[in-house]
């Protein structure tokens, strides 16, 4: 009797946890979602309606897919292809606010300057967007996803190694990456014209910038983590494009174990890094002028000063702050130079108008600090390259608690989507030649070609703006100006116009240019 009493409590105990489970699933995947629905609805909100469990996830997946298969023309909008289901829904739900479904998930979707400038301003309440799977977060953590106090112990002790100051200490690094690209180019082209795929070339360069600036290393040795980084950023955006099932990422499929597997091996390499840093600084030598030795300096002075290790950065966390150095430096600074040269090679008035900038205000001597950031025309056309390029199709938030925006109280839980491209191409906003890479539309600067909206935000904005952008729009302006003194370019009639997103915004088929010596 004892036993079978035994029996059927323990059956009655995994009867009640089944049940739990079962409500908790149920209200996850359906009650919850058609709640939040109901609620948005409501308020006068129009969006898709919700289908169990994918949402519009399988659509969107589908709809991008095919988009990539052929490319466009030179003068087609590229949102179609960039951001096809996104495109179609807003042009569905015409209006400066509208939904769609992140599996189970609302995604509320913004093209309205004033909330946007007031959502990127509120960060503690509208926090970077929820990574749904974990496994997102192997390709970096730190303070890409840090929030609250974390994200501004992070804030705080990265912020030096960025300073203006210190980035004039770095110059000469960029000049040697940007100088062997140039080398490479002339062996190509030997004295006259040769078709060259630029984009591979200048994503090597990057590479070699971030190396020696974050590493104090060549691109050789960085190559590995590169290389590695880069596989790692095609698995995620195929997991952050599938329904993730809570548990999943414990699996041993092929996929889960080579994302861990990169993941230790980058981890490895980069600690080995800085061990050798950490060993050296404690034989008394001097700190190497690189993002890694400012970082260190940066958190070591920052645990002196608090008297307490908990107010630093742990070896974890400098770890995957440079991994993120690698990944984010070397990607949006590639991508901007490689739309860049595409479009001065269909606009050679803007080409050549920026090569003489450049010979009056160098000739043939080394570039300096303070010659670049006096570039006006120059600078215009990086404005008119991100306008139309920028490095993401927008900027994901999320509320963990009932918050009301404008005129609509959006339930916790519910993701925010701020289209950065969507006002990028709003011909409300930059007038009817909107799809026109016209650079001269920042000749007085951002504020007044956005009559003052934020409208205009490829950085990002508010006090979480990107922390590298000084660091990228030097380097750009550098690598521009060493390359208009020495190569003339032309669109190749081999060249695929295909704009497409892997966590970035890429030229899908490469960058074929014809290169001229000069």
């Amino acid at each position: 009797m004892e036993v079978m009493s035994v029996v059927v409590w323990c059956g009655v105990a995994v009867a009640v946890v089944m049940m739990v489970y079962g409500w908790r699933f149920l209200d996850w995947v359906w009650l919850r979602p058609k709640r939040m629905e109901k609620s948005l609805r409501e308020q006068g909100l129009k969006g898709n309606r919700y289908r169990f469990l994918f949402g519009d996830m399988k659509e969107m997946v589908q709809m991008g897919n095919q988009a990539k298969l052929k490319p466009i023309k030179l003068t087609d909008s590229i949102i179609p292809r960039v951001m096809p289901f996104y495109y179609t829904s807003a042009n569905t739900y015409y209006g400066s606010m509208f939904f769609t479904w992140m599996g189970p998930l609302p995604m509320v979707h913004i093209t309205d300057p004033p909330l946007i400038r007031e959502i990127l301003a509120n960060y503690n309440q509208f926090q970077k967007q929820k990574i749904v799977n974990p496994l997102s977060k192997l390709l970096a953590r730190g303070i890409v996803v840090a929030e609250a106090d974390q994200w501004v112990k992070h804030r705080k002790i990265i912020n030096p190694a960025f300073h203006v100051e210190k980035l004039k200490h770095m110059l000469p690094a960029f000049y040697i990456s940007c100088s062997e690209m140039i080398n490479n180019w002339e062996g190509i082209t030997k004295g006259g014209s040769c078709e060259v795929d630029v984009y591979p070339h200048l994503q090597t360069m990057t590479s070699d910038v971030i190396s020696r600036t974050a590493f104090g290393s060549s691109y050789e040795e960085g190559r590995k983590i590169f290389e590695l980084q880069v596989e790692q950023s095609k698995l995620v955006i195929e997991s952050i494009q599938s329904m993730y099932i809570p548990g999943s990422r414990f699996l041993p499929t092929k996929k889960n174990r080579r994302m861990k597997e990169i993941d230790r091996e980058v981890r490895s390499t980069v600690k080995k890094i800085i061990n050798k840093r950490v060993t050296a600084k404690e034989r008394g030598e001097s700190t190497k002028e690189d993002l890694l030795g400012l970082l260190l300096d940066s958190n070591e002075n920052e645990i002196k000063q608090r008297g307490n290790n908990n107010f630093g950065l742990s070896i974890d966390e400098v770890i995957e702050e440079c991994k993120f150095f690698y990944f984010a430096g070397q990607e949006t600074t590639a991508n901007l130079l490689a739309w860049t040269m595409i479009l001065l090679s269909q606009h050679m008035i803007w080409q050549d108008r920026a090569r003489d900038e450049v010979l009056k205000m160098f000739g043939d001597r080394k570039p300096d600090i303070d010659g670049l950031n006096h570039l006006k025309i120059i600078n215009m056309i990086l404005h008119e390259v991100l306008r139309l390029y920028p490095p993401g199709v927008g900027i994901g938030r999320t509320i963990h608690e009932e918050t009301k925006i404008g005129n609509l109280t959006l339930p916790s839980g519910s993701h925010v989507m701020l289209h950065m491209m969507l006002l990028h191409y709003d011909a409300n906003i930059w007038g009817d030649d909107v799809n026109e890479f016209n650079p001269q539309r920042f000749a007085e600067g951002v504020a007044n070609a956005t009559k003052e909206q934020a409208s205009y935000f490829p950085f990002g904005g508010g006090p979480r703006i990107c922390i590298g952008q000084a660091f990228a729009t030097l380097e750009a302006r550098l690598a521009l100006v060493m390359i208009l003194r020495r190569f003339s370019f032309d669109i190749s009639p081999s060249y695929s116009h295909a704009p497409h997103t892997i966590l970035t915004l890429q030229p899908q088929f490469g960058a074929q240019l014809i290169l001229s010596e000069l």
